[in-house]
């Protein structure tokens, strides 16, 4: 869908990119990561002209994006960035609607589509379609951000490290809720973060770059299983790998058919909770095994810790 040729950038003397060969498919969320300078935010804004390379082609489905008149390449993409950039005399319907309204929308097609994508992003319509954006939490704002670039419905969204200004705890919600939204929707997501926990969380690949190169791409478990350089091991975070890759796989996956624990030893946790998050519970709670519950409460097997660090143990058991 997205497709980078040989791209090279300069600014002056700064080589920002060099000879950058990428792609992006159809319904990919891929995070543009690496340290100030690398060239990520660069690589985002190249690809709807807020940024004009230097040499080299990039293609938009197929086409030469100087092809396209910048307006209309534009409108194809959304755009969410960490400052939200709400009109803050407008409301928040009036904020979604302003793509549509520019592409000529009906009323009543721009009415429902506000009314899904503030529910598709937990914000109840009747509440919050007319405040203000002063009325809402920062949380609220980026969200009302984002479903605004996704407003006309766009082929593609990017995203210039949208949660970096918020605090840990709304970070992590709306991550979670980004990526309900991409799995909903199927939307093709470019990101930008210089946060890697953040990138592991959310991508279905990386781009790690380093003064405008590829470093590696791949998948989240790519990078932490398969580090191309030492380069790459530094980045994501040499003494906490293992850690990393427990976050990656669900509790669920490893877990054993048994009957339900009883008593003292009977701990519940949701059968989608990381490898990560088992490991913290039974090590407060000092559990070799904890049972595991459905979104709807059932019994979905138990975890033993043995398993989660025991391959061989793995295989010992059945599993769910």
């Amino acid at each position: 869908m997205i497709e980078f040729d040989k791209v090279s950038k300069s600014y002056g003397a700064v080589q920002a990119i060099d000879a950058l060969d990428l792609q992006v498919s159809r319904g990919e969320f891929v995070v543009l990561i690496g340290a100030s300078g690398s060239g990520k935010s660069t690589v985002l804004k190249m690809i709807n002209r807020m940024e004009n390379h230097d040499t080299g082609q990039i293609l938009f489905d197929g086409r030469d994006i100087g092809g396209f008149k910048v307006r209309d390449l534009r409108l194809r993409m959304g755009y969410a960035i960490q400052s939200v950039g709400l009109f803050p005399h407008w409301t928040v319907e009036r904020n979604i609607a302003c793509v549509p309204q520019m592409l000529g929308w009906t009323k009543a097609r721009i009415a429902n589509r506000v009314n899904t994508l503030l529910q598709l992003f937990d914000l109840d319509p009747d509440t919050y379609r007319r405040r203000f954006p002063h009325e809402l939490s920062g949380g609220q704002q980026q969200r009302v951000g984002v479903a605004r670039a996704l407003a006309a419905d766009p082929d593609v969204l990017l995203m210039d490290e949208p949660f970096g200004a918020l605090d840990p705890v709304i970070r992590a919600s709306l991550q979670a809720e980004m990526k309900r939204v991409h799995r909903a929707s199927g939307k093709t997501i470019v990101m930008v973060t210089h946060d890697i926990d953040e990138a592991l969380h959310l991508a279905t690949r990386i781009v790690l770059l380093d003064r405008g190169k590829i470093m590696q791409t791949g998948s989240p478990l790519e990078l932490l299983a398969a580090p191309a350089t030492s380069f790459v091991v530094d980045f994501v975070g040499r003494s906490d790998i293992g850690i990393k890759l427990l976050s990656l796989q669900q509790a669920g996956s490893v877990a054993r058919v048994e009957p339900p624990l009883e008593g003292s030893s009977g701990a519940a946790l949701s059968a989608d909770a990381s490898l990560r998050e088992a490991v913290s519970l039974m090590a407060t709670q000092r559990l070799q095994a904890v049972n595991l519950v459905t979104a709807s409460g059932a019994h979905a097997g138990v975890l033993h810790a043995v398993d989660i660090f025991n391959q061989e143990g793995q295989r010992s058991g059945d599993k769910v």
